[in-house]
């Protein structure tokens, strides 16, 4: 299977899970967006216990919590961290490169320890922080937004399809037959 045609699949298989649930749009989008705050601005590990209790005191989807959280998970936390700590750290106006944030990231997920974590500093801490803020701020309302319209576009979709569907079922129904 090609990568193509995997990341298509996969992709079917969350659309599929977004659109599907039985719950207002805005319900659903909250969980969504409540998913995507923490999965951005809480270090990984962290984010489901943070997550589904907001999605309860929110009256979020608590799918859409759990499942928005998985932004950063195994593959894309190599990216994603270190993106948010490099501009974490040019907003704190420090000197952190791309590759020395990535270096020390990567060794703290391979020793997972906190001796690890404290070997990073407070500088690379501070801006991981920064820089997850940054990117909540800018994701939770996009994934509100964009999941909500997605629920709805569904919708509406499938309730005019059903409803050319029984037009035509009434339609051939009360057409005279032609013995």
């Amino acid at each position: 299977m090609t990568v193509k045609r995997y990341l298509y699949r996969k992709w079917l298989m969350l659309y599929s899970k977004i659109v599907r649930e039985k719950a207002s749009p805005e319900y659903i989008a909250r969980g969504w967006a409540i998913g995507m705050f923490f999965g951005c601005f809480i270090p990984f590990g962290l984010q489901l216990v943070c997550s589904i209790p907001t999605a309860f005191l929110l009256k979020g989807s608590k799918i859409g919590a759990t499942l928005g959280t998985l932004i950063t998970n195994h593959f894309t936390i190599f990216i994603i961290y270190p993106a948010q700590c490099w501009a974490g750290s040019h907003l704190l106006g420090g000197t952190l490169s791309y590759h020395a944030i990535e270096t020390a990231m990567a060794d703290v997920l391979k020793e997972q320890s906190y001796e690890a974590l404290m070997k990073i500093g407070w500088e690379l801490v501070a801006a991981f922080f920064l820089g997850g803020a940054l990117l909540s701020v800018i994701m939770t309302p996009l994934t509100y937004w964009f999941v909500k319209n997605l629920v709805i576009r569904y919708r509406s979709r499938r309730a005019a399809h059903m409803a050319a569907r029984k037009a035509r079922e009434a339609a051939r129904v009360t057409a005279p037959s032609g013995k």
